[in-house]
C-alpha cells in the first residue's frame, strides 16, 4: 500500500523530535517509514518541501478557536501564545521555520485570523501585516532562544567579569539579561510589541 502524505507528515513530526531539524531528511524518513525513498517524491520534491510541510503541521491547532468577539489585542496575544506552544512542543520547532516562507493552509490560516483583527481594528493592511511579522519574528527568536538555552552559572561569572569595570549599562541589567524566566519574558516583550502597535492604530484611526 501507498504511503500518504499525512503519514510522511507524521513521522517527520516523529523524526523532527529524535534527530532535530538537521536529521530531517528524505534519507531517514524513508528509513523511518520502511520504504524506499523515490516512493517520497511522490508527495515532496525535495528537503525543503518536506520542512515546510512539517513546519505548517505544527500549527495545526492554532488559531482554531478565536472567539468571534475579542478585541484584536487578546487575539493576537492569544494566538501568539499558541504558536510559542505549538514550536516548543517539538525538538528545533522554531529552528525549523528559519528561514523559509511556508505557503500552506495550517501557516495562512493563522496569518489570515492575525491580520484581520487589526484589519477589522481599523489598520490598514500594510500596519496590520507588519505588526504580524513583528510578532512572529519576536515569538520565533524567543522561542529559539528557549530551545537551546543552557543555564551556566560559571558564564555568569564570566559576564559579570567583563562587564563589570567598561560596560556599566549592561551591568547593571544583568539580572534581566540573564534571567531564564522566558514565561515573563515572552509576556512583557509581547506587551511591548502590542503597545507600539496600538499606539500606531490610534494614530491610523485618528487621522482617517
Amino acid at each position: 500500500m501507498a504511503v500518504q502524505r499525512d503519514q510522511v507528515v507524521a513521522a517527520g513530526l516523529q523524526l523532527l523530535d529524535k534527530e532535530g531539524v538537521e536529521g530531517l531528511t528524505l534519507r531517514k524518513l524513508a528509513q523511518e517509514l520502511d520504504i524506499k525513498a523515490p516512493s517520497l517524491y511522490w508527495h515532496f520534491a525535495n528537503k525543503q518541501a518536506l520542512i515546510e510541510a512539517v513546519a505548517d503541521a505544527l500549527l495545526k491547532d492554532v488559531a482554531r478557536e478565536v472567539p468571534p468577539d475579542q478585541d484584536w489585542r487578546a487575539t493576537l496575544e492569544q494566538i501568539a501564545a499558541e504558536i510559542r506552544h505549538a514550536l516548543k512542543a517539538r525538538r528545533d520547532g522554531a529552528r525549523l521555520f528559519a528561514g523559509i516562507f511556508v505557503i500552506a493552509d495550517n501557516v495562512l490560516r493563522t496569518g489570515e485570523t492575525m491580520i484581520s483583527a487589526l484589519v477589522d481594528a481599523g489598520a490598514d493592511i500594510e500596519l496590520a501585516t507588519t505588526s504580524v511579522f513583528s510578532i512572529l519574528y519576536y515569538v520565533l527568536g524567543l522561542v529559539t532562544e528557549e530551545q537551546t538555552y543552557a543555564h551556566d552559572e560559571s558564564r555568569r561569572a564570566y559576564f559579570e567579569e567583563q562587564a563589570y569595570e567598561r560596560f556599566p549599562r549592561v551591568y547593571e541589567a544583568r539580572d534581566v539579561l540573564l534571567a531564564h524566566n522566558f514565561d515573563a519574558r515572552f509576556s512583557s516583550g509581547l506587551a511591548l510589541l502590542l503597545d507600539g502597535v496600538s499606539a500606531r492604530l490610534r494614530a491610523a484611526t485618528s487621522s482617517s
